[in-house]
């Protein structure tokens, strides 16, 4: 027991920075899915997006935060196209998500040119920043730590903001929305663009932080930020807009510690997708079979 804890304490530096980059997809998730009830799966796709494109324009030896920049910007175009295709062709939120996740992938392949890139010769954010320091995992902690924080900050005042609470009135009721003068398709376009925006800066990031891109490394990121999303809510609440945007950030955190607390008691990695499946079916399925359980207790009360 004293050598599982041991190697569960080696692994919380690394896990809390993989978490703190893991929370901008997270908030990518929330944003479209609590915010403006918009179920959208183009953050599995913006991912490696923004992923590609910072780590093929850093192997051309642009500056990296430039291509954080591009890569933002790329992964915002893709939340807008997604979303323009819902609200201009009527086509289903998911299905218009799945559609447009699909494509990114031959459009990374393209920008690419071949399925990876190493870049542990080139500059990074990091490298910039903290110089030799730069693999420390407690200087990444700080350096996104901040980061995360920063973008809380903007969501935050965003949010609490005329603009950003037109934006929360349209995921509420799109058409009272509309009657109150509202644009819904702007609001819809511009946060479904930001969410996969964020998801891109992660992807970014998490290049930079590994070493390497691949074509492939956004598969089942969808599936980890709405656990972490839920396990957040869950933490947190959600009956303020403090603790909806709170929730992605304590939520990846809590997430990726239990995985590498599974992972330390055995767990073999190939399990991992599998558990985190049942885990978010069982947390969602949660709330339907306490109603289940009160309506029997109700009906047997009735009976009695």
């Amino acid at each position: 027991m004293l050598d599982i804890l041991t190697s569960f304490y080696g692994l919380i530096p690394v896990t809390i920075a993989q978490s703190l980059i893991v929370a901008f997809v997270v908030l990518g998730v929330m944003l479209p899915f609590r915010i403006l009830n918009f179920p959208d799966l183009t953050s599995e796709g913006a991912f490696p997006l923004g992923g590609c494109v910072c780590g093929t324009l850093i192997s051309m030896g642009v500056n990296p935060f430039l291509a954080c920049g591009v890569a933002l910007v790329c992964g915002f175009l893709a939340g807008c196209t997604t979303a323009f295709i819902h609200l201009r062709f009527k086509i289903n939120t998911l299905l218009a998500g799945i559609l447009v996740m699909t494509m990114l992938y031959s459009i990374n392949l393209r920008i690419m040119g071949r399925t990876n890139i190493p870049l542990f010769t080139y500059d990074t954010v990091f490298t910039i920043l903290a110089g030799p320091s730069a693999n420390v995992p407690w200087v990444k902690i700080l350096i996104v730590g901040a980061l995360i924080a920063l973008v809380v900050g903007l969501m935050l005042y965003f949010f609490m903001s005329e603009k950003g609470t037109s934006m929360r009135a349209v995921g509420a009721s799109p058409d009272m929305a509309e009657a109150q003068g509202i644009n819904v398709g702007i609001a819809t376009i511009m946060g479904v663009g930001v969410a996969s925006a964020l998801s891109a800066t992660g992807g970014s990031i998490m290049v930079q932080t590994q070493g390497f891109v691949d074509v492939n490394m956004g598969f089942g990121i969808l599936i980890n930020g709405l656990a972490a999303l839920i396990i957040g809510e869950a933490v947190t609440g959600r009956q303020t807009i403090l603790r909806q945007v709170m929730a992605p950030v304590v939520g990846s955190i809590v997430y990726y510690q239990l995985i590498s607390f599974c992972l330390t008691l055995g767990l073999a990695p190939a399990d991992l997708k599998f558990a985190t499946g049942a885990f978010v079916l069982l947390m969602l399925a949660l709330p339907n079979l306490r109603k289940s359980g009160s309506g029997t207790q109700i009906r047997e009360k009735v009976r009695e």
